[in-house]
């Protein structure tokens, strides 16, 4: 669905993205992950057409992304970090405008709205809206038109955990729809969770690309942290594939000794930390 070949785009006379790779399969959740500042927002303004003046190739749905007519944005839906919505209209008249935009079938207005847990809210005034609200509405806004590719940017930025897990939930369950989604985050968490692979940007490159299980699996075999009293509290640990040869380990189980113990793995953001040299905030 999309495929991105030596992109290279600058702002200035030096280079803001440079040597950009990759290619994202129909159905698959591909994570751009990096600090803000890293290029994240600005390739995805140039995979949804807003910016045109770039070299390389940016193919979107089979067409050339600088090179779009309108109905390249009957394919594609975009939710960006910042809600675009018109502050004086409600909910339902906002989606009632925006999908007047489209001409194919649109999605039916209530069940979106119940899905991002706005029915209620639906008649109310956009200036009346917290922040989390805004960001709900701006997300099904994107969903309107039933679009073959949806651009998320940060989708769930300033929601609180209830209404995040309900966002996550939809977002996979587009995904078992059959749509194919760009995740744009500096939340590591979402990505692990949501991501089939994920592209690591830092200062306008990509710096590794993979499943989010392979990139952790790069820095290392997990752990085995374990607590026991002898005379006092004391700790051990030990590779999750070496147990066997763990004899203080074994000694401790054999004689019910032990007080507490779990398994512990990289995260993302170490990884992330050890490609770029530098964390996402």
């Amino acid at each position: 669905m999309i495929q991105v070949k030596n992109l290279y785009f600058s702002y200035s006379e030096h280079p803001f993205l440079e040597n950009i790779n990759f290619d994202v399969a129909k159905g698959e959740i591909f994570g751009f992950l990096g600090p803000s500042g890293a290029g994240k927002s600005t390739l995805q303004k140039i995979l949804t057409g807003l910016i045109k003046n770039y070299k390389g190739s940016a193919m979107v749905n089979g067409i050339e992304s600088k090179n779009h007519n309108n109905q390249f944005y009957e394919t594609i839906g975009v939710d960006f970090e910042f809600p675009s919505l018109y502050e004086k209209l409600t909910a339902r008249q906002n989606l009632r405008f925006f999908g007047s935009l489209y001409s194919k079938e649109l999605k039916n207005t209530e069940e979106l709205l119940q899905m991002a847990g706005l029915l209620q809210d639906g008649d109310k005034k956009i200036s009346d809206y917290s922040k989390g609200m805004k960001s709900r509405l701006n997300f099904i806004k994107a969903l309107l038109h039933n679009p073959d590719i949806l651009f998320l940017d940060e989708p769930t930025n300033g929601l609180d955990p209830s209404n995040s897990r309900n966002m996550k939930n939809i977002i996979l369950e587009e995904k078992r729809r059959g749509k194919t989604i760009i995740l744009t985050t500096h939340n590591m968490e979402d990505a692990a969770e949501l991501c089939d692979r994920v592209a690591f940007i830092a200062d306008g490159k990509v710096k590794a690309l993979d499943t989010p299980h392979n990139l952790i699996m790069r820095k290392g075999a997990s752990k085995i942290c374990y607590t026991y009293f002898e005379e006092k509290e004391k700790t051990g640990e030990c590779f999750l594939n070496e147990t066997s040869k763990d004899k203080r380990l074994y000694e401790l189980i054999q004689n019910n000794k032990i007080l507490s113990i779990h398994s512990s793995e990289p995260t993302l953001n170490d990884i992330f930390i050890e490609v770029t040299g530098r964390g996402l905030l």
